[in-house]
């Protein structure tokens, strides 16, 4: 590999980069919120719901951990979104990864609900309180508080993850990557600095979550989640 010329071809398509990386983090960003949007119910489902209700989560946990999300946004792609009149490949990139994730958010909140006190929700209801009431104003904002660290595995995981949409020809980092790579015959040179912008958002949206941990953290938990 020829240095110089690989660096010209780095700081040529800098500016095209970061374009693509705009659209990583569109795609995050709509993919975590989706997650999340899915995941409180579903976990708060599989931990208070009636069998059949958890059942039907169980499954869905299973469909969207169980199949590759390669095969899921072909699914959704070509198959799915067409069908509903709709043909964005961003967007099906945000639907299949944000219901991927909201498969893994909704264990990542279940078992920050099973780590708090049963007695809680025990003493809401003492107090008059309903079970919506308590388990939306006491069990879910500790809840939400010590799924934090999970969460923020999560976010790497999917922020890796989404370099999959480049097959259907979303523009993100590895889509260009490979756009820049075929003109310039430098594909070493483009696949370290691709590696180095996801090592960026990566460390970015791990201390942004860190500091939102310190701050939301509840007095007397441990990082951990125990009393």
């Amino acid at each position: 590999m020829n240095f110089e010329k690989a660096l010209r071809a780095i700081i040529d398509s800098l500016p095209y980069m970061l374009g693509g990386v705009w659209v990583t983090v569109g795609l995050i960003v709509g993919a975590l919120a989706l997650g999340f949007v899915l995941g409180v119910p579903l976990a708060v489902i599989q931990v208070y719901g009636r069998t059949l209700a958890r059942r039907l989560v169980v499954l869905y946990v299973w469909l969207f951990r169980g199949v590759p999300i390669l095969v899921l946004i072909f699914l959704f792609y070509f198959g799915i979104l067409p069908h509903l009149g709709l043909d964005s490949a961003f967007l099906a990139g945000v639907i299949v990864l944000g219901l991927t994730s909201a498969a893994y958010q909704s264990q990542i909140f279940r078992g920050a609900i099973q780590s708090l006190p049963a007695g809680q929700l025990k003493a809401a209801r003492a107090l008059g309180m309903t079970d919506t009431q308590a388990i939306s104003c006491i069990v879910l904002p500790q809840a939400l508080r010590l799924s934090i660290p999970g969460w923020s595995n999560e976010f790497s995981i999917l922020l890796k993850d989404s370099a999959l949409v480049m097959v259907i020809s979303v523009q993100e980092i590895m889509a260009r990557t490979r756009s820049v790579a075929g003109r310039t015959h430098e594909p070493v040179a483009m696949a370290l600095f691709a590696g180095v912008l996801f090592f960026i958002l990566t460390w970015i949206g791990l201390r942004l979550l860190r500091g939102l941990e310190r701050r939301v953290r509840i007095k007397g938990y441990s990082q951990e989640g125990s009393v």
